[in-house]
């Protein structure tokens, strides 16, 4: 009976499964607000480029055509 209550605050004492699922839940945050940020930089890159493109293109005879693939 000793060891079993040994055993039961051994179990209520221990922390280690709590501080994973904290570490855990942080990893994930920290996963979402880098791809997050990295869709959102991605957008206003491609915004940007557009933009871009469209001021060359009232310039230029050919602006921003995207190569064509080798055969």
């Amino acid at each position: 009976m000793k060891k079993l209550m040994t055993m039961t605050r051994q179990f209520r004492d221990d922390e280690n499964g709590a501080a994973m699922v904290e570490y855990t839940i942080l990893l994930g945050l920290i996963a979402a607000a880098t791809i997050a940020t990295i869709v959102v930089v991605a957008g206003w890159i491609s915004g940007t480029w557009a933009n871009l493109c469209t001021v060359l293109g009232a310039n230029t005879p050919v602006a921003c055509v995207p190569p064509t693939p080798a055969p």
